[in-house]
């Protein structure tokens, strides 16, 4: 096959959509550089023996996520039972509890473990803990009677941008892989 009978529109289609492709696997690349980095941060936010205002946003909360906290809750309902680990380990249910401070604004709390998902009793009250993504306020020490949660981590935190940009570098080679055997297909004319 010779340069002229190369089919222009496809071939540009493919150029492009393989570009495309490489583009967001550097694209992927700098976001794990990003990533790398912010849960260097919050590692570094565990051990800040400094405590923060809880964040209300999520903007917010992301520049002091895993830092220590204290909130005065002067009302609360139970907000439900949800999947949790204790500090030792153990499977079973966290407790929170949607909290109104004393500004007026909902905090959610995650009160404790426990092995049933029966809600506790629990009216509100002071509440120190870790600030976790959501936000939300894990407490430390449990309340309500429950037993401590395992302490929020920034190694959980998903990190999978290499995966993705090796996972776009492989679409743009089995692109340019196909397109070249369909190339040489039409050439051949089988």
């Amino acid at each position: 096959m010779t340069l002229r009978q190369v089919p222009l529109v496809p071939t540009v289609l493919v150029v492009v959509a393989v570009a495309v492709m490489i583009a967001l696997g550097v694209w992927q690349l700098g976001r794990a550089e990003e990533k790398r980095a912010l849960i260097a941060q919050y590692r570094a936010a565990v051990t800040d023996a400094q405590p923060a205002a809880f964040p209300h946003t999520a903007s917010a909360a992301a520049r002091v996520l895993y830092r220590r906290t204290q909130v005065r809750c002067v009302s609360a309902s139970p907000a439900g039972a949800v999947s949790g680990t204790s500090a030792d380990g153990r499977k079973g249910w966290a407790h929170r509890a949607r909290c109104r401070d004393a500004n007026g604004r909902d905090v959610l709390v995650d009160l404790g473990f426990s092995d049933q998902p029966v809600a506790p009793s629990w009216r509100g009250g002071s509440v120190a803990g870790v600030i976790a993504p959501g936000p939300r306020l894990v407490a430390d020490p449990p309340l309500a009677g429950l037993s401590p949660l395992r302490r929020p981590d920034p190694s959980d935190l998903p990190d999978n941008h290499l995966a993705y940009a090796i996972q776009w570098f492989v679409f743009a080679g089995v692109a340019v892989a196909i397109y070249v055997l369909a190339l040489r297909r039409r050439s051949t004319g089988s």
